[in-house]
């Protein structure tokens, strides 16, 4: 399936939003990929709480109607003192804003397409539109639309409101410099309670377009001190990413060698992508660097990309799910049941986890302002709870961040969090690494501690792949 992205212009989007207060649009429906029918409406866009209608014609014009209430199927007139019909055209310099006539219902709210009265969308299953005005709303069919009835294309958005700031942060953090630096330094001086490791090994898992690959070039760049792209990340409507890939880093050209191995992975789909027996296979450091990944199955053992003979240097020691902010509210049913069951494959193997939230710039509008912005915004805040409920996942292990997309010099606010997020993955790599030693006392071979006597090997020659 294609991706699935708005047909709004930025000029038209940002006459659509102000129709509003301050809201966030999800693209739910898209008719050019989904169809032009009713039941495929209802499928995505029933019980999603406030939604607008985007229409779209010929001649021009983008019109719809927006309600605060469920489509629910119920079979009755809906009342709805929120709901308006918009139009907007070029020809004016603002949208035209009809509210409905006093005492009539907003919406018929059946199994046929959106039914407004005065405009009766995806009629008879076909990409048009009825025109009634005066019927529970009144308007002039050339100011609304232009007399032109047929559809181009039909999308619904469900409206989110952002809310203010809140009073103080959720969490604190200290943007300056010095903590950046410091940060960075205890990255680079960190050292597993494990001597036979060398590096904390951490996966990345999340659905397609969430941003992995942006993270590690992200994370490479704000080490490097210059933007870089070594992992390959785009925004195609598939897995950009189709080998399991096990990336070091270096802090500065031709400098050391950061105590951290980032792995990436095919995306999560709802039908097919990453196969969770392969994902357990990376776990237990089966796989090897470069090794493409099957839609037949998952990795057989007598596969040339199988390692049969590992250590616990090859295990992965923290998993930290990536999901796209932008997207936490649309999140389907099936993908939230992959990932968690992902999550409890995960729990079993006693893997620590932690969850990034990306592009929160993009998300709301306050932390693109300012990215200091991002433990103020409510809306932030309420997506990490949101994820945190459907996931299992304690609102402590979920971490937003920014990734590097459109700039070309390094941010230091971006630095601050992205360099956050890699000491918590340290530290819940050391969770792992303190389990194993138990397990280890346990059998009487204590000799797995790393004495303080122990120095890391020349990274130089590490054999993992380098991001240059």
């Amino acid at each position: 399936m294609a991706a699935m992205k708005s047909a709004l212009s930025k000029d038209q989007e940002k006459q659509l939003l102000s129709l509003f207060g301050r809201v966030k649009l999800h693209l739910l429906h898209k008719a050019s990929i989904h169809g032009f029918t009713a039941n495929v409406f209802h499928r995505h866009c029933d019980n999603q709480g406030p939604t607008v209608i985007v229409a779209y014609n010929a001649a021009g014009f983008i019109y719809g109607a927006y309600t605060s209430k469920d489509y629910t199927q119920g079979g009755e007139g809906v009342n709805d003192e929120k709901t308006f019909l918009y139009s907007i055209s070029a020809e004016r310099n603002k949208p035209l804003r009809v509210t409905a006539i006093i005492g009539q219902c907003a919406f018929t709210d059946g199994g046929t397409g959106p039914n407004y009265g005065a405009l009766v969308f995806l009629h008879d299953d076909k990409p048009e539109v009825q025109s009634n005005p005066g019927t529970g709303f009144n308007f002039q069919a050339a100011d609304m639309h232009g007399n032109d009835l047929t559809l181009t294309e039909f999308e619904v958005y469900r409206v989110e409101d952002l809310e203010d700031l809140l009073p103080k942060p959720w969490r604190n953090i200290k943007w300056t410099a010095e903590q950046k630096q410091q940060l960075m330094k205890a990255i680079l001086n960190y050292k597993p309670d494990i001597k036979t490791v060398h590096q904390a090994r951490v996966l990345l898992v999340g659905p397609i377009g969430a941003g992995k690959s942006s993270f590690f070039n992200s994370i490479n760049s704000a080490f490097r001190g210059n933007m870089t792209s070594q992992a390959i990340a785009g925004t195609a409507g598939e897995s950009v990413t189709t080998q399991f890939r096990t990336y070091t880093i270096k802090a500065g050209k031709g400098g050391c060698v950061v105590p951290l191995i980032l792995c990436d992975t095919m995306g999560l789909e709802e039908k097919g992508g990453l196969d969770i027996e392969d994902l357990v296979n990376i776990y237990k450091g089966h796989i090897k660097d470069r090794y493409q990944f099957s839609t037949s199955g998952p990795i057989l053992t007598d596969a040339p990309g199988y390692q049969k003979h590992v250590t616990l240097s090859d295990r992965i020691h923290c998993v930290v799910y990536v999901v796209d902010t932008c997207k936490v509210s649309i999140l389907s049913q099936k993908m939230l049941e992959k990932l968690c069951a992902i999550r409890r494959k995960t729990n079993q193997l006693g893997i620590p986890q932690l969850l990034l939230m990306t592009k929160v710039d993009e998300a709301c509008p306050l932390v693109a302002e300012d990215l200091k912005n991002v433990y103020r915004s409510f809306y932030i805040q309420k997506k990490a709870r949101e994820l945190s409920e459907a996931l299992g996942i304690p609102l402590s292990c979920i971490l937003p961040v920014k990734n590097y997309s459109e700039e070309l010099d390094l941010d230091q606010d971006t630095d601050t969090l992205l360099f956050g997020a890699v000491q918590h993955m340290l530290n819940f790599a050391d969770s792992f690494f303190e389990n194993q030693a138990e397990i280890q006392e346990g059998n009487d071979q204590m000799e797995l501690y790393r004495s303080s006597d122990i120095s890391r090997p020349d990274y130089q020659e590490h054999k993992e792949h380098q991001i240059i």
